[in-house]
């Protein structure tokens, strides 16, 4: 019954959403839509379903649950806009309890550094000093504590559900900043070879209040520039629900093939996307990964299809379709993992190839006594599969 309060509460403030529009802007947050770890991304985002490391913490808690017995590290570092741009995550895992129930927290931060600063370019004279040129930074950052637990472990499915509560804090030099916070909610449900996830983001709707602080100099120099001077402002972030699903093809012991797709659906206005109406709109994802072994991963997808102005077009009348494709791969020795992927942000013409790189720690304690939780392990090859019949997930 808890449950299904759950999912109601969830449909009234979707629906409540799509009659409140107005309210909330479009794009708002976007920062913590890129994505985390290099397995997630190299996959085209498509993790709702199949997140069950450290890095679940951002994609779906739910997933957290299979971190069991030992504590988990996820490392991430990419840069974008031919490194204009630098993002950088890291989270862990902890299990607690009798091995059901998992705690995580993360971090992520994206942030542009030396913006040049032109307000005082022009001097009152009307002369250009390139001295009084100075830089700032302006950088994002979320913190996430993460809750999951799984309530149904049978032999041939698996339950589990889990949430965040995400504080954001954003900075624009020494001009602007904002505090917001808000939840997220996820489920996942698995058998020996379907995934299924949901990943409502921003259930209560989440806010940033922003405050400037401008000098008088700073002030004069914006009026006499003919721009607005800004004193506070809210930020209203509209849910969003992201469902997954994916399918494991099996070929052999040493071979798996794991096939997803996720639909990410936005009620903040009309966007440019494959299902654009207002204010509904839904973002199609795709991705795959290859497992030889439980030790090399091979991963390919596409996400953010978009119609833009075809390349060479001068009339700029014709319009083709876009998306960002990724490829990646993955090695694990023991209980660390290495992860690369290489996406490209949707340019024709001039393509903005961003490298990620991410590390997977699990961490074993020396001499420890073999634990008596109730464990789901998922890492383990078929061959080695206990006998108990517990869901066998190939692809952690």
């Amino acid at each position: 019954m808890k449950c299904k309060g759950w999912l109601l509460g969830l449909l009234f403030v979707t629906f409540y959403t799509a009659n409140s529009n107005a309210q909330f802007r479009t794009y708002s947050n976007e920062f913590l839509n890129i994505g985390a770890g290099a397995r997630g991304l190299g996959m085209g985002s498509t993790q709702v379903a199949s997140a069950d490391d450290a890095t679940a913490g951002y994609w779906n808690p739910a997933g957290l649950v299979y971190v069991t017995d030992n504590p988990s590290i996820s490392l991430m570092h990419a840069d974008y806009f031919a490194g204009i741009g630098k993002y950088d995550f890291i989270s862990a895992a902890l299990p607690i309890g009798q091995g059901n129930q998992t705690l995580g927290l993360s971090m992520l931060r994206f942030g542009v550094d030396d913006i040049p600063n032109t307000l005082f370019l022009v001097q009152p004279d009307g002369s250009i000093n390139y001295n009084n040129i100075q830089s700032f930074s302006s950088a994002d950052y979320a913190f996430l504590v993460s809750y999951a637990k799984m309530i149904k472990d049978e032999d041939n499915a698996q339950f589990s559900w889990g949430g965040n509560a995400k504080i954001i804090y954003r900075k624009v030099g020494s001009f602007a900043n904002a505090w917001g916070f808000g939840f997220d909610f996820g489920m996942m449900y698995r058998t020996d070879k379907w995934r299924f996830g949901l990943m409502a983001k921003d259930v209560t709707t989440t806010f940033n209040s922003w405050s400037f602080s401008f000098t008088d100099e700073e002030k004069q120099a914006l009026y006499l520039t003919n721009n607005d001077i800004p004193v506070k402002s809210t930020e209203i972030t509209a849910p969003r629900l992201v469902l997954g699903t994916g399918y494991n093809f099996e070929f052999n012991e040493k071979f798996h093939l794991l096939a997803q797709t996720d639909m990410d659906i936005t009620f903040d206005g009309k966007r440019n996307t494959i299902i654009s109406s207002n204010p509904i709109s839904i973002d199609p994802k795709i991705g795959l990964e290859a497992n030889i072994n439980n030790t090399v991963f091979i991963r390919a997808g596409a996400s953010n299809f978009q119609k833009a102005l075809a390349d060479g077009d001068t009339l700029n009348q014709k319009k083709v379709w876009i998306f960002q494709p990724s490829i990646g791969a993955g090695f694990k020795i023991g209980n660390v993992m290495i992860d690369y992927a290489f996406t490209n942000l949707a340019n024709q013409s001039n393509p903005l190839y961003t490298h990620v790189f991410s590390l997977r720690i699990d961490l074993v304690a020396k001499n420890r006594e073999a634990s008596s939780k109730k464990a789901y392990v998922p890492t383990l090859p078929k061959a080695d599969k206990p006998k108990t019949g517990k869901v066998y997930i190939p692809h952690s």
